[in-house]
Formats: C-alpha cells, structure tokens, sequence
C-alpha cells in the first residue's frame, strides 16, 4: 500500500485546502449596522439562528479584528469616507456583505444624500436581497460566501483600484454572487 492509496486526511491534505477550511471556519464580522437591517443582522446572533455554529458569534468592535463587514442599511454620503476608513483597517483577506436594498442600490432613497450602492465605496463579494433581508436571508449569504472562499485562491489579491471602477476607462466590473433567496415575510 503505497501514499497514493491513502485518501486525504491531516497527513495528506493540502496546505490550501487547510487555509481555505481555516478561513472559511474563522471569520469574524465588523459591526457596521446603519439602519433597519442591523435589527435583522443582531437577529441572526440570537439562539434561534445561531450563527456561532459558523464560528462567526462574536462581532467586533475594531476593524482590525474583524475580516468581514457585513454594511446593514442605507449609507448616506456622510458616512461614507467612514465605510471606507473602517474597510481599510481591515486585515487581508477581508470580505465584504452588502445587506438590503438600500445598501446595495439605494433602495427607496433615490437623493443627493444617500450613496446609490456600496460597492461604489468598497467591493462587494455577496449581495443579500430584501428589505430587510430576513435572518435566513442573511445565513444563506453567509453560506454563500464560506462556499466563495473555499472554492477561491488563497494567494489572490484585491485590485485597490476595484472600488473606483469609474476612473478607470474601459474597466468594467466582475459581477459579485447574488443570493436568490426569496424573503419569507
């Protein structure tokens, strides 16, 4: 019996498929709640929801500690250049979660003060549709973005300039994973 017939354990795994697991079982969401969303985001901490199964129950209070933001609500102009400040305090690989209508095209507020998508601010990895997005919503994204990281690369890279796709001619931008979940309310 040779090391080619052994299947893969802790022994014989890759390295990768380890980070990916390790990051994947790891990450720890920024509080970043702005509006009626955030009440749906503290949901899915309770015990009904429980997302500590996913390793995630402990929200942090610092960007530093944190590799995914989860923006909750509208962000108004205001708030922006604080959207972006916490985003890159973050630590790499970090993953972003654009939460409800308002946050991912402005919703109903189609004005001046309200910026009309936050992935004109940061890039957005996974988009949970609804307004608000339901706990279950929420979890599905989740899961959708665990399933993005461990099937993306490790050794993979943002392009800084990503988020500012309008300065750069004849950029056009990948289109992130939309959950198609319906909003059972």
């Amino acid at each position: 019996m040779g090391l080619e017939d052994l299947q893969h354990n802790f022994l014989t795994g890759r390295l990768e498929d380890l980070v990916k697991w390790s990051r994947r079982n790891s990450v720890w969401p920024v509080t970043f709640g702005l509006a009626c969303c955030a009440i749906e985001m503290m949901a899915v901490g309770t015990a009904d929801y429980d997302i500590s199964r996913f390793g995630m129950e402990v929200f942090r209070a610092s960007p530093r500690q944190a590799d995914l933001m989860i923006v909750a609500g509208r962000v108004s102009q205001k708030m922006a250049p604080v959207l972006r400040q916490v985003y890159d305090q973050m630590m790499e690989p970090k993953w972003v979660i654009s939460m409800g209508v308002c946050a991912s095209t402005g919703g109903m507020f189609n004005n001046y003060a309200i910026v009309q998508g936050v992935d004109q601010i940061v890039p957005v990895d996974v988009y949970a549709p609804g307004c608000p997005p339901s706990p279950e919503t929420l979890l599905h994204t989740i899961l959708t973005l665990h399933e993005k990281i461990r099937t993306g690369e490790i050794t993979q890279r943002r392009d800084p300039a990503a988020s500012r796709s309008n300065e750069i001619p004849g950029w056009t931008p990948e289109r992130p994973d939309d959950v198609h979940v319906a909003t059972p309310r």
